[in-house]
């Protein structure tokens, strides 16, 4: 039976090579889908596409990153090339070949870093990065249009000093654009935010503010040779777009951009609907 049609197992854990567990749901039959989500969120930041996939025809895969969510509150390894590690033993456990990886955010990160490094011999055979932070977020002297370090120092320093309060003032405000005037603001939406977050370890998400900021994707966007779909909301107030999607669709070989005007920077969740049928319509393609 091949990994395209086997059932998925429901939800379980791996034990990578250093010791670490790995949570994952695993749901359907048909091609395989695996959602990476963002900082400092879980797999459960992905019920609305899990469900709408899976009811598609599709196998649906989310794990939740090492030091977030279910998976082990981790002190090591809270970095893309670990991340990406993690991912490519989740893969081979699970035996997913023409694969189609979905990163937002974080996890439009480690889906370049994957695909880039282990994404060969059939394992994947489209990619989509939504509101990601590929190629480099952080202002360097190349990267004159990146944010500047104290953006990201705040975010640790807030992570230091009250991480619940920061896990409230985050949703309330710029992740789901709830800041904007006509923003049709969800309680549930925000809680959903904090109960995800508060779940990972404070360590494992100070630590992965460096990860999604510093690291520099820029040669890994390079290699990669499936088709890759670039989806960004305009007003995506925590990854801008000038300095994310619009630089990384010049480094894709085989790259589409989709920008969503007014979309903020959690639009699959605010505008799951849009977003799923664009998806959809790229799988398919």
């Amino acid at each position: 039976m091949t990994s395209q049609t086997k059932s998925g197992s429901g939800s379980g854990t791996i034990t990578t090579k250093d010791g670490t567990q790995i949570y994952y749901k695993d749901w359907g039959t048909g091609q395989p889908i695996v959602f990476h989500h963002g900082w400092p969120l879980s797999s459960d930041d992905w019920d609305a596409q899990m469900l709408f996939f899976l009811s598609q025809g599709y196998r649906v895969i989310a794990h939740d990153r090492r030091g977030h969510g279910r998976s082990t509150q981790t002190d090591i390894g809270n970095e893309m090339d670990t991340y990406a590690a993690d991912v490519a033993e989740l893969v081979a456990h699970l035996d997913l070949r023409d694969a189609i990886h979905v990163g937002h955010s974080t996890g439009g990160g480690e889906v370049a870093r994957y695909v880039a490094r282990y994404g060969a011999g059939g394992r994947v055979a489209k990619a989509a990065l939504l509101g990601a932070v590929p190629p480099i977020m952080l202002k360097t002297p190349a990267n004159p249009g990146g944010l500047p370090i104290e953006v990201f120092d705040g975010f640790r320093a807030g992570v230091a000093a009250n991480r619940a309060q920061l896990y409230v003032d985050v949703p309330a405000g710029p992740f789901y654009g709830f800041n904007r005037p006509d923003a049709q603001v969800s309680q549930g939406v925000i809680d959903n935010w904090y109960r995800q977050g508060m779940m990972g370890g404070t360590k494992a998400h100070y630590d992965c503010i460096k990860a999604f900021s510093e690291t520099d994707f820029t040669e890994d966007l390079k290699k990669i040779d499936v088709p890759v779909l670039v989806m960004h909301g305009d007003d995506d107030q925590i990854v801008p777009i000038a300095d994310s999607a619009l630089l990384a669709i010049k480094l894709l070989k085989k790259g589409e951009l989709k920008v969503y005007k007014g979309f903020p920077h959690g639009m699959a969740t605010t505008h799951a609907e849009i977003i799923n049928a664009d998806l959809l319509a790229f799988f398919k393609a």
